[in-house]
């Protein structure tokens, strides 16, 4: 399985199982709280891998190195 399939179906079965879990209340600003606990985790880890690289790290995410390091301070992962 590739990797991309891999992230693709935990996030599916990480969703199914919030569904699970509201037993029937419906959700809200799913979009936004998805974006949320999905870029803290993706920011960190990309940043370990590129050894704190910001340049690197922009290039891999395909985002902007200024865009990045706002994400960065938004998310408390540098000063």
């Amino acid at each position: 399985m590739s990797g991309k399939k891999h992230i693709e179906e935990c996030i599916r079965d990480s969703l199914e199982a919030y569904f699970k879990d509201l037993r029937g209340v419906e959700p809200s600003a799913m979009y936004e709280m998805i974006l949320g606990v999905v870029e803290r985790p993706l920011l960190d880890v990309v940043m370990k891998h590129a050894e704190g690289n910001q340049s690197k790290a922009a290039e891999w995410l395909g985002i902007n190195r200024n865009t990045l390091r706002r994400k960065l301070l938004d998310h408390k992962l540098i000063k």
